[in-house]
């Protein structure tokens, strides 16, 4: 028996060891240095900076390069039209080196999975060899939902296994028993659908058969769930080939020292950014989300079929030396309900805003991770202590949760006089529109729009928010074309353009969304969802200036649109306000519309409209200071409804021959300067204002929702619920 073969037998890490005693030698050297694998200093930086920084753009480039390539080759419209995709790079032991643009949610899920591979022992079963495909959704194992479906491909150099190249996508639809891309009503993980628990589906390059079989009857469209994996699968092996040609050039021992190096740079330059941008200090920004499952009573069990609140008191602790915590501590208890978020989501909602706040270059690997404390309570939402709750729709959660980290940050930064960094925090991304059924090919389908990635910005410190362009979750995303979304959904559009009044007001205010008018076609059926806030503000303003609007469902069935179309006659292209639907004036039918936009599966036949109303952002600093212009150009070019511009604003308009807006500037200064005094007439001090709050806590005078929601954060964590009884200033056994 030769060496070469002890050492392969001892394991396929560096120098033969186990992967396993890697990974522990690593967490050692951190848990006693606080530095990524215990490196004190930078030396490959230190002694050739270039060549330091050549070896980054090459490998960076090289995960640009896959998903590019990925993006144009996929058949996906989730993936060609919005992007919804990213490669990355992996040390050994799982902690990501760098990673391409796009969904910049998985800069952690994909470590955790790799990690978790490790953990439990797959070197030795399944085995681990070069040439190996494993996939993986559970985002319990390392993920945010199962509808993101990741492979992860090991890199070998000369039998040693010297890091993981991995790819995720965002599938159409997942298999689960509710038609739709990311199911709404799955109350445990067995309803969620297709998941595949890192599990290893392919050797020597090639996808196992028995795997490939068993997609076919797994999800409803297997040919976009094989295309999506073939697209991640070549991203991966083109990662593997531009690692192998950085080696080849630079040896094999520089790239095991850079790699390393390069995480504890991203450690040292998070802090330094932290310290550079922030003022010390917590900053507490809590935010809420309701779910409206009281309607279902008789479709879902009784625990499950209720109106709750998801409770998200959101802290950031800046230290003086960059430290940065960030703590849900009080949070609510998980749910029935799909919206659970298992740490390796809470990671990805966390890192997918500060790759767009402290770390906003192509720097981002797993050295700010190592630069963070998270507090997520066990037994919460954030951290479900029931591994078989349903998380197919995390998102729902994790957006109305993280929408406090831009509003703290913001807060921190104007301490430090960086004005042009403010953002009046991120709009809710949606409304989420969903569906299924038969489709129009005579198929069974589930589909989720992505169009609700562009919905509009906050404001910022200086400027109105941007209009419809970006999502939480993806900033680099796109709407869309119609043409895409209706080869794959049996809806027609006949209407898309900018909601009026969607946007925050404020001295600036947000970008607005828009609208969208559907209408089922060439199926039966289709069952349609809408998903967002209905009864409360995703987060607030900023400044003084207001959140953006809460959304409503709205649809017209057994509709009159087969008769108008033969005829000619005129149909609707828009909505525009609830008080005077455009959409409910051409069409005759039977109007349903309410707040429950949290909801099952809702039956619709051919014909039949819905209307999709995506949100905008907050606004920042005080309406009555807005420029009066400002405002008369919003009523002429369609972002604002008249009668809000006087009510909102304070600003007097009238229209000319032409019917354009035209500003009394007279009427507006006197308008302003009596709402400035009605609001001196209507406030009251503080103390007094508290004092008649604190009666109704006193008697628990709270709808159930609220009381429910307080009673399990209470409950959670005795930590919350003495600082909630300080605050009011309750007795020691004061409880709901």
């Amino acid at each position: 028996m030769t060496a070469t073969t002890e050492i392969a037998r001892a394991g396929i890490g560096w120098g033969g060891r186990p992967l396993r005693a890697m990974l522990e030698e690593s967490e050692r050297l951190f848990a006693e240095t606080g530095r990524y694998y215990g490196i004190e200093r930078l030396t490959l930086k230190e002694e050739d900076p270039i060549r330091y920084e050549k070896l980054f753009s090459r490998l960076r480039g090289g995960m640009v390069n896959a998903r590019e390539t990925a993006l144009n080759i996929s058949a996906s419209p989730i993936v060609r039209e919005i992007g919804e995709l990213c490669f990355a790079l992996y040390t050994p032991e799982g902690d990501s080196i760098t990673l391409s643009t796009g969904i910049m949610v998985h800069v952690h899920t994909m470590s955790d999975a790799i990690k978790w591979m490790i953990r439990n022992n797959y070197e030795e079963n399944p085995g681990i060899e070069d040439g190996d495909i494993f996939c993986n959704n559970d985002a319990f194992v390392g993920d945010v939902h199962n509808a993101d479906v990741q492979d992860i491909l090991p890199i070998f150099w000369e039998g040693e296994l010297i890091g993981w190249a991995a790819g995720v996508t965002h599938v159409i639809d997942v298999g689960a028993p509710l038609p739709s891309g990311m199911p709404m009503g799955p109350i445990h993980r067995y309803e969620d659908g297709f998941m595949l628990s890192a599990q290893k589906v392919g050797s020597k390059n090639r996808l196992h058969r028995d795997y490939e079989l068993r997609c076919q009857t797994a999800v409803r469209l297997p040919f976009y769930w094989m295309l999506d994996q073939q697209t991640r699968i070549a991203g991966c092996q083109m990662i593997k080939e531009a690692v192998h040609r950085v080696i080849r050039e630079e040896g094999i021992e520089t790239y095991k020292r850079f790699i390393r190096e390069v995480i504890e740079d991203g450690r040292r330059s998070f802090i330094q950014r932290v310290r550079e941008l922030t003022v010390p200090g917590k900053y507490s920004v809590p935010s809420f989300m309701d779910v409206t499952f009281g309607g279902e009573a008789g479709r879902l069990p009784p625990e499950a079929a209720r109106d709750t609140l998801m409770h998200a008191p959101l802290e950031v602790e800046i230290g003086p030396k960059g430290e940065f915590k960030v703590s849900f501590e009080g949070a609510s208890k998980w749910g029935y309900h799909s919206f659970n978020a298992p740490p390796s989501a809470m990671q990805g909602g966390l890192w997918v805003l500060l790759t767009q706040t402290l770390v906003p270059n192509d720097k981002v690997n797993d050295g700010a991770y190592f630069a963070i404390q998270n507090n997520l309570p066990y037994g919460s939402w954030a951290n479900p202590d029931n591994k078989f709750c349903s998380v197919s729709i995390a998102w729902v959660y994790l957006i109305p949760g993280y929408s406090g980290i831009f509003r703290a940050l913001s807060m921190a930064y104007v301490g430090r006089g960086y004005l042009e960094e403010v953002i009046a925090g991120h709009p809710g991304t949606w409304n989420m529109t969903q569906g299924g059924g038969p489709n129009h090919y005579g198929q069974q389908g589930g589909w989720t729009n992505f169009e609700m990635s562009s919905c509009g910005t906050s404001a910022r410190y200086v400027m109105d928010g941007e209009d419809t362009c970006a999502a939480m979750w993806n900033p680099e995303g796109d709407m869309g074309d119609v043409e895409a979304w209706e080869i794959l959904e049996p809806l027609l559009y006949l209407g898309r353009r900018i909601r009026p009044n969607s946007a925050g007001p404020g001295k600036f205010r947000g970008g607005s969304g828009f609208e969208s008018i559907r209408m089922v076609y060439n199926t039966p059926n289709q069952v349609l969802y809408n998903l967002g806030e209905g009864n409360v503000f995703l987060g607030t303003g900023l400044f003084g200036g207001y959140p953006a609007f809460a959304g409503y469902r709205q649809s017209i069935k057994r509709t009159d649109m087969a008769r108008r179309i033969a005829h000619q006659l005129p149909y609707p292209v828009s909505d525009e306000d609830p008080e005077n639907s455009q959409m409910v004036a051409h069409v005759e039918g039977v109007l349903e519309r309410d707040k429950r936009t949290i909801h099952l599966p809702d039956p619709h036949a051919e014909y039949d409209l819905y209307l999709s109303v995506l949100r905008g952002g907050n606004g920042l600093g005080d309406v009555l200071e807005r420029d009066p212009m400002a405002v008369v150009r919003d009523l002429n070019e369609g972002y604002l409804l008249p009668r809000f511009a006087t009510s909102t604003y304070g600003v007097v308009a009238f229209q000319n021959a032409a019917g354009e807006w035209e500003l009394d500037a007279e009427a507006t200064a006197e308008r302003r300067a009596a709402m400035r005094r009605e609001r001196i007439e209507q406030s009251m001090p503080v103390e007094e204002w508290i004092a008649q709050q604190r009666a109704r806590v006193v008697q628990k005078d709270f709808i159930e929702p609220v009381r429910q929601m307080y009673q399990e954060s209470m409950s959670l964590s005795p930590t919350w619920a003495a600082h909630f009884r300080s605050f009011w200033g309750l007795d020691a056994d004061w409880s709901l």
